[in-house]
């Protein structure tokens, strides 16, 4: 190696990446250069500096949002019309030129022929079928099965809710969470649904009818077995701001305990705190958070059991 190669690979020195000839060529040169020994010196006294800085890690509420705002590009990516577009570009490109323009052509042509006649089908008897869209009121479905679910929104003056379901033809459910039939359906959906995002929404319209024992259940079956982290911080929220007991506490407690995310975890320590400031100690959570705080292998979940124990302490 010469001094400009040194001057190169120097970096690569300092993070073991060289092999093991690069690396004896570049202790030889050393040994022969002082010039080039001063310098790599002077480089790995600043790389130590940075090695032993301190590194900021993100918070764990900020993880959380993160990965919870990329599950749902993720899911839009793939079930959106650009995903569509892209496989079927990916495919053409091992048509020949000709057939590509071909099939192009014809997939504009079916296009354009489809909206054309669109206004028309629907006209037609018998065109609509099953695919028919309604709007049952007050949460009469008859003997629907329900296959998919697309949208759950509430209207924040009136607190009506509107669900937008697939069954034997599209159907938009609308009444009062009041209706026992529209809270079963959205509890059914934040216990079993499969797109994260419906889940959600239907958390966030049931947040304020948690008088309702199987709301109640329902948002605690979500905390503790929702495989989405986000879901489970949304959950987390409205468990936080209901009338608490003895099952919200051992619930909260199993998160702090058992969660895979350290920012579902954190959370959850925060809103136990913030309960049992309110309601009085509970020994069996002092004591679990004692134990967290000297063993746990997470240092956020450590800290902040820490904290929370000096505060709790500090309030007898």
């Amino acid at each position: 190696m010469n001094c400009s190669d040194i001057e190169k690979t120097s970096p690569l020195y300092l993070y073991a990446e060289l092999s093991a000839e690069e690396q004896a060529a570049f202790d030889a040169h050393l040994a022969a250069c002082e010039a080039c020994r001063a310098r790599h010196e002077e480089a790995a006294r600043v790389h130590r500096l940075l090695v032993d800085c301190p590194k900021p890690e993100p918070t764990p509420d900020l993880l959380v949002r993160c990965r919870q705002a990329l599950d749902e590009v993720l899911d839009r990516e793939q079930l959106g019309w650009r995903s569509l577009l892209r496989g079927w570009l990916w495919s053409f490109g091992a048509l020949p030129a000709t057939r590509a323009v071909a099939v192009l052509t014809l997939i504009a042509f079916g296009f354009g022929l489809g909206w054309t006649l669109r206004p028309r089908a629907g006209a037609l008897p018998g065109a609509a079928g099953s695919g028919q869209a309604m709007t049952f009121e007050g949460g009469d479905l008859g003997d629907l099965r329900i296959r998919s679910i697309n949208q759950v929104a509430q209207d924040p003056q009136s607190g009506g809710v509107s669900i937008k379901m697939d069954a034997e033809r599209r159907v938009t459910l609308q009444g009062s969470l009041d209706d026992p039939r529209i809270r079963q359906v959205l509890v059914d959906t934040v216990k079993s649904y499969d797109n994260p995002g419906i889940r959600r929404d239907s958390l966030d319209a049931l947040r304020m009818q948690t008088q309702y024992p199987a709301v109640r259940e329902a948002l605690q079956f979500a905390l503790s077995h929702d495989s989405n982290a986000g879901v489970r911080l949304e959950a987390l929220q409205a468990v936080q701001h209901m009338e608490c007991g003895a099952d919200t506490h051992q619930c909260l407690l199993n998160v702090v305990e058992k969660d895979p995310n350290a920012g579902v975890r954190a959370a959850a320590i925060d809103a136990l705190v913030q309960h049992l400031e309110e309601e009085g100690q509970d020994e069996e959570v002092l004591a679990a958070f004692e134990r967290l705080a000297a063993n746990d292998q997470n240092p956020v979940v450590r800290m902040r059991c820490m904290a929370a124990v000096r505060k709790l302490e500090g309030n007898k």
